[in-house]
């Protein structure tokens, strides 16, 4: 699915919209996101993180590599998924640069969301079941958003 964004508004519906589905499917997933400097990857995660019920704000985790969200019960999510963890693999050249000891165990739960970053410097250790995110620079405001879901 190829979407256009020509606002950061409508970037964070985009990942809302995305938020809400996975959320309803009450399965966890990984979500490998790329782009280039200021495509608007984090602000896709801000928008998604405030349709899953997270008032925290969100920023990205350069320099801590990984944050972990717990994800509100209610409703809309009756405890099927725990948490939110967001990582940025900007500053890493590949995986062995994590230094998270618990990163596969992280990326195979089935009941969290797990939001990277720079995903392709960690394509090696990917689930082979994720969703793909490549957000390009159409212009200084617009922004072309591919979805593939990777099986």
């Amino acid at each position: 699915m190829i979407l256009e964004s020509h606002s950061p508004e409508e970037t964070q519906k985009i990942a809302s919209d995305l938020a809400n589905k996975i959320i309803n499917s009450r399965e966890g997933v990984v979500i490998a996101l790329e782009g280039d400097l200021g495509a608007g990857k984090t602000t896709f995660i801000q928008g998604f993180a405030k349709a899953l019920g997270i008032t925290e704000k969100v920023k990205s985790p350069t320099f801590v590599l990984m944050k972990k969200y717990p994800i509100p019960t209610d409703n809309h999510n009756p405890k099927t998924i725990n948490f939110l963890y967001h990582l940025d693999c900007y500053r890493v050249e590949d995986h062995k640069d994590l230094r998270i000891p618990e990163i596969e165990e992280i990326l195979n739960m089935p009941n969290n969301i797990v939001l990277i970053e720079w995903a392709e410097r960690i394509k090696n250790i990917l689930p082979q079941k994720h969703i793909q995110i490549n957000i390009d620079h159409v212009d200084q405001n617009n922004r072309r958003i591919e979805i593939l879901e990777i099986k």
